[in-house]
């Protein structure tokens, strides 16, 4: 049998499957054991079962690595995985790693790993992808990259050197927000701090309203609080106001003036809200018309990337002015019946005034109670004088009425039951992008 070489980058991401070819998840790392020697030997898959849970697939269950997928006994142990003593993901912790070649040549970092199985079954590393310094000074160079055997490098890192997290953030680029997030989550702590360093705003933002309250607020008090101002105003405001809820009064006003104006009083008007409430629970940013605009120019707002799908679901028809809060309220307008109707159709003739909309002091229960009678996906907030403040979607209002650690109950159904009183004394709004 002929070496076979698999490089780890190109692996991450493939579908496992088993030997009837039902798939059984996704490959997310691959863990390795140093040896004193001989090259790292390859000891088992991280994969990533339904749930998002990641779970440890031992090397020796491994039948067949192909292009695109992995072929397995069908024999998983879904305990969660845990890094135990000695142990390395080349993903997490080797990627980005300086090494110096041992002929003397000068350094490289570590942009991929290949693994090879010898002839008697076994996968070791077998060789590296890296990247020499660049030899030019201008910003969009980049060094030249060589192949090298793990014999001819050695890793030598200064103490209280950093290793380069680049090369693990653009591998993790095609991931959504709630697996990016359960990825980072699953990190040692120093490597998932260097990860959130390098990560671009707006990408960890996303990542951070998929996690918990705790981890969002150690992550913003980890990168400091210029950059953590910087991420909260990435953030959706009520998703930044539940951030901003867990911290001291001190640091929440530091935070917010280091924001940027338009940001910060968004969220300061959304933490005047208790949290059990519509106002609590909203977001402050729904799609805002006038009577007059066009079908063509609500469905141009619909069709922004950015949007979360259930705020896409309608437009909301006000008086003028159409920034929360706006002018008095004057009905919704569905997606649906949008597209029923020709694109210069004026929204003011085919308003639905029939759903009344809720109060900003109404209890979760209440807007939960509204959702589900009327098979709505979000509902629209109006204060005391009817002016719209914003809107509460289905996913908020799925968050409060989860227990508070649904997140650690992967595939758990008697775990995630309802419970029979709200269980929620924050409004954790981690969004479901």
């Amino acid at each position: 049998m002929s070496t076979q070489r698999v490089f780890v980058a190109r692996l991450t991401g493939c579908t496992v499957f088993d030997p009837a070819g039902d798939r059984l998840g996704k490959v997310r790392d691959v863990v390795v054991i140093y040896r004193r020697d001989d090259p790292p030997r390859v000891v088992g898959l991280v994969v990533e079962i339904p749930g998002r849970r990641h779970v440890f697939l031992s090397i020796g269950r491994v039948t067949s690595i192909a292009t695109g997928q992995v072929i397995t006994t069908g024999l998983i142990n879904v305990r969660r995985f845990q890094q135990r003593g000695g142990e390395v993901r080349v993903m997490s912790e080797l990627l980005g790693r300086r090494v110096y070649f041992t002929d003397g040549s000068g350094e490289a970092v570590i942009e991929d790993v290949g693994i090879e199985r010898d002839r008697l079954g076994e996968w070791d590393i077998g060789q590296l992808f890296l990247r020499k310094p660049k030899t030019s000074a201008s910003p969009f160079a980049k060094g030249p990259t060589t192949f090298a055997a793990w014999s001819d490098v050695r890793e030598s890192q200064v103490p209280g050197e950093a290793q380069s997290a680049e090369q693990l953030v653009a591998t993790y680029s095609e991931l959504k927000p709630a697996d990016l997030a359960n990825t980072l989550l699953d990190l040692p702590e120093e490597r998932l701090l260097e990860v959130a360093e390098e990560l671009p705003d707006d990408r960890l933002a996303d990542a951070l309203e998929e996690m918990p309250e705790d981890d969002q607020v150690h992550i913003l008090e980890a990168l400091g609080e210029e950059r953590a101002a910087d991420i909260l105003d990435a953030m959706e405001p009520d998703d930044a106001a539940d951030v901003l809820a867990q911290l001291t009064e001190e640091q929440r006003e530091e935070l917010l003036e280091l924001m940027e104006p338009e940001e910060a009083e968004d969220v300061r008007a959304l933490l005047k809200y208790a949290p059990e409430t519509a106002g609590g629970l909203m977001t402050s940013e729904p799609i805002v018309l006038s009577a007059d605009a066009t079908v063509a120019e609500a469905l141009a707002l619909i069709r922004r990337h950015e949007l979360h799908p259930a705020l896409a679901a309608a437009v909301f028809v006000t008086l003028p002015p159409y920034e929360t809060p706006t002018g008095r309220l004057l009905g919704t307008v569905h997606f649906q019946k949008m597209l029923r109707y020709p694109p210069h159709e004026r929204l003011g003739a085919i308003i639905d005034d029939s759903l009344d909309a809720v109060p900003s002091t109404a209890s979760a229960a209440e807007v939960a109670r509204l959702l589900a009678s009327y098979n709505l996906v979000s509902v629209p907030v109006v204060d005391p004088a009817h002016r719209l403040v914003g809107a509460v979607s289905v996913d908020d209002v799925l968050d409060y009425l989860l227990p508070e650690d649904w997140r650690s109950h992967d595939g758990d159904e008697e775990a995630l039951a309802p419970a029979t009183t709200p269980p929620r004394t924050t409004a954790a709004k981690a969004r479901r992008r």
